[in-house]
């Protein structure tokens, strides 16, 4: 375990909230530590109110903040003698709980305390930390759990049993502290759950937390048990249909669109001869079963798991419970390794990431001894807790294209890049294409996916689409975009070469994307769309510019044809004509001259050509793009509609 307290970093803060909150990303930063928001820090301040009063904060935090990132606004200030007034009462509900947190809350605009405020309070001591370390949780995973904790920390740390988090585990834990308390302890473990540390200063709570798990990874290495082998999964076949039936089948299930996504590498799990056995035994800590579900589907059976799902449910469900959704979480097949899916790229992600643990600790916790977590009924207590629902149901008002994923061609610049944008701005998932390895590196959340690609290229295209299934688990959108306008040229001097490169380009590597995609775009949850960027050239050619035109003109006519094709399979096709959208990458200095020359106007007066007098930019062109695909459009194929400012010859 490594110790990343950095001691000029920790100089540089100005304040003992500001040292918290560095101690804490510490902390969030590793990832054997800490996962999809869990965790918790708190440090006991004094303050004085508006009468002069001194008053006792405790600065605990957020509910929903993230360690790794968490800043001094991430904190709650409460008041103490509050909160340790509420852990003298014999009972308090959640419902109460919550209400007190409120009155107790010293900033009105902070964000809302963390479940586990109580016992934060009840803990006296300064500065606390709490994780959930894998190492830990893989021996708390085992048959003698209790047994060998207390063989590996002795004297150092309180140990508690299992208790359901709440006010109820902060009372265990206050009666725990009081009875077995010594002064040499530097920690509590909460079994099944995790580890809390504390100290006098910022770095003595952080530096035993370190301590401490290093015991716990020591232990694990003693029984050989700790490294874990990490072979690369193969992948020389196309699976991407596979998956995208996968997804198809989840998102029927989920009742909306989902984000599917392929682990890099599984271990070896996936190969497992006990899997069906090992992997359906539960999760690692209670809280993992929000995220993915008890236990992962083996196979793709998903009706199969929904059916289970729903019996789980009705075997441990009490009066008024609703059930939530029976798709999977996490999905487990011996050819297409570990897959993981969400409502969005982050859920999924997170699933990925909580699962990626999961087999560790799995196989950790096999070559110590066995793996046994806690029982269905403690899992289902915590995953339909009213508490742990409302946090999700907080986050649940998502954009339109939330779970739906993009393909856009040209994304390095201009439209192309307008319409990752707002797509991205809209929910979906974008991968973008293009021969500029600016590509890549034009957007950097973990929403894009940019891919080096010649898209005259049938091989690179379907590279291309391999990669978006990995990454994202199917296509809903295509927004074919790619294309170059070449020199201005009569064509009483057109060369063939140009001719001919100018459709390889703007028609023929379009065919070949389109015939790709289809049956992906088949497979979209709420059906497939494609928007074919084209031109005022089409029904308004200008002079100089037939290899342009021509080449457009063919690919309307294509989009046409495919509108006719593909209306029983779902996907809806629709034409945009820009014109004049000045910056993009085909229109350089030069060719706008010659553009603006061979109208005979200057520049300044090309670009406001139109019967509105205004420019079109590329993220007018892009937001168009994008209410094409939603539901403003839902009963639209074949259109073609101008985004020109008004074209006195189109009109």
């Amino acid at each position: 375990m490594q110790n990343r307290w950095n001691e000029t970093h920790a100089a540089q803060c100005q304040s003992e909230l500001e040292l918290r909150a560095y101690s804490s990303r510490l902390l969030g930063e590793d990832s054997s530590l800490v996962l999809a928001g869990g965790g918790n820090t708190s440090v006991k301040l004094s303050t004085e109110n508006t009468f002069g009063d001194t008053l006792e904060v405790l600065w605990v935090k957020g509910s929903g903040e993230s360690l790794k990132t968490i800043t001094p606004a991430s904190f709650a200030p409460v008041n103490l003698q509050h909160l340790k007034k509420l852990s003298n009462l014999e009972a308090l509900s959640d419902t109460q709980m919550m209400r007190e947190f409120r009155l107790a809350l010293l900033e009105p605009d902070a964000p809302f305390p963390s479940v586990e405020t109580i016992l934060h309070a009840i803990l006296p001591h300064k500065w606390v930390d709490h994780t959930h370390a894998d190492a830990l949780v893989t021996i708390m995973n085992t048959p003698n759990a209790e047994a060998r904790v207390r063989e590996i920390y002795g004297n150092s740390v309180v140990v508690v049993k299992y208790v359901m988090p709440g006010f109820g585990l902060a009372q265990a834990c206050k009666r725990a502290y009081e009875q077995q308390f010594l002064s040499e302890m530097v920690g509590m473990v909460l079994l099944n759950h995790g580890l809390f540390t504390w100290g006098d200063t910022a770095r003595e709570s952080y530096d035993r937390m370190i301590e401490l798990v290093d015991r716990a990874e020591d232990c694990l290495e003693q029984h050989n048990a700790w490294e874990i082998p990490q072979p690369k999964l193969e992948n020389n076949a196309s699976t991407r249909l596979q998956i995208a039936q996968l997804r198809y089948d989840i998102s029927s299930v989920a009742k909306r669109a989902m984000i599917v996504s392929r682990l890099e590498h599984d271990y070896g799990f996936s190969q497992r001869k006990n899997l069906e056995d090992v992997a359906q035994r539960g999760v690692a800590t209670v809280d993992h079963a929000s995220w993915i579900k008890p236990k992962p589907m083996i196979g793709r059976d998903v009706q199969a798991f929904a059916d289970a799902y729903k019996n789980y449910f009705e075997t441990h469900s009490k009066a008024g419970e609703s059930m939530l959704d029976a798709a999977p979480r996490v999905v487990i097949d011996t050819k297409l390794g570990v897959l993981t899916a969400g409502k969005t790229v982050k859920d999924a992600q997170t699933s990925g990431a909580i699962f990626d643990h999961t087999i560790q600790i799995i196989e950790r916790a096999e070559r110590l001894e066995r793996w046994t977590p806690l029982p269905d009924e403690k899992l289902f207590e915590f995953e339909y807790w009213a508490l742990q629902q409302a946090k999700f149901k907080s986050h649940s008002s998502l954009p339109e294209f939330a779970g739906e994923v993009m393909l856009v061609t040209g994304a390095a610049s201009g439209i192309g890049k307008a319409c990752a944008e707002i797509f991205m701005a809209f929910g979906a998932a974008v991968v973008g294409l293009d021969l500029n390895p600016a590509v890549k590196t034009v957007f950097t959340n973990p929403e894009y996916l940019g891919i080096i690609c010649d898209v005259t290229l049938e091989t690179a295209l379907q590279d291309a689409l391999e990669q978006t299934v990995q990454r994202f688990g199917g296509l809903d959108m295509l927004v074919l975009n790619a294309g170059i306008f070449p020199a201005s040229q009569q064509i009483a001097n057109l060369d063939l070469s140009t001719w001919q490169r100018t459709m390889r380009v703007n028609l023929d590597a379009n065919l070949s994307l389109m015939r790709e995609a289809h049956p992906l775009l088949k497979l979209a949850p709420n059906g497939g769309r494609v928007v074919v960027i084209a031109s005022k050239n089409v029904p308004a050619p200008g002079p100089g510019a037939a290899a342009y035109s021509a080449s457009k003109a063919a690919l309307t006519q294509l989009a046409r044809v495919a509108a006719l094709e593909w209306g029983a399979d779902g996907i809806r096709v629709n034409v945009l004509h820009p014109n004049a959208v000045f910056d993009t990458g085909i229109w350089t200095d030069e060719i706008l001259e010659r553009r603006a020359k061979s109208y005979g106007l200057s520049v300044s007066e090309y670009k406001t050509n139109n019967v509105l007098k205004t420019e079109v930019s590329s993220f007018d062109v892009a937001r168009l793009a994008a209410s094409m695909c939603g539901s403003a459009f839902a009963k639209t194929t074949g259109a073609q509609v101008p985004i020109d400012g008004g074209n006195d010859r189109v009109i």
